[in-house]
């Protein structure tokens, strides 16, 4: 496949994960999408759900291995390619590396808490058994975009709330 070609590819799938995202978002979770295909199949999209579970785990890669490996019926999913909006955490990175996949493909980093370029490089490490080929910055700029308005809105909400408790503790004080 051409350059151009992949290019596009990515572009593709990785639409499904932001789609994934948005939808996760709709739920009041954090959003971040996954979508994982074997070459012009897809095996599972998902979104985060850990608010929506109570579930720590399950964060959209999490949901979209599992999904994937029942479809597959295989845990293994070495000719997979995983697309996720945002650099995967170091544990999605490890279970990606359990999950044996070919490829990673992610939109934007995660300077806090991503596990394969912004700390701890699990997919690439000499110390496990398993390498990932990895793939940044596709469609970086909507991946971003979509969490960074998440977050500001959340912030905004938060301050709001702040704002409101300290005007009903000044109140129950005057009276």
């Amino acid at each position: 496949m051409t350059a151009a070609a992949q290019s596009e590819t990515d572009a593709h799938w990785m639409r499904q994960a932001l789609s994934a995202a948005r939808d996760a978002q709709q739920r009041g979770e954090v959003p971040v999408g996954t979508c994982i295909v074997v070459g012009d199949t897809v095996l599972a999209v998902a979104g985060n759900r850990t608010r929506t579970d109570n579930d720590a785990t399950a964060h959209a890669e999490m949901v979209a291995l599992r999904a994937a490996a029942k479809e597959a019926a295989n845990y293994r999913l070495s000719d997979a390619v995983v697309y996720s909006t945002i650099e995967p955490c170091v544990m999605c990175a490890g279970a990606l590396i359990q999950a044996r996949v070919r490829r990673l493909v992610y939109g934007a980093p995660d300077e806090r808490a991503g596990a394969v370029a912004s700390h701890f490089r699990v997919c690439d490490t000499d110390f496990l058994n398993h390498r990932i080929e990895v793939s940044t910055g596709v469609l970086a700029e909507e991946c971003r975009e979509l969490m960074q308005t998440f977050f500001r809105a959340r912030r905004k909400d938060q301050m709001s709330e702040v704002r409101s408790q300290r005007s009903e503790d000044r109140d129950q004080r005057s009276e």
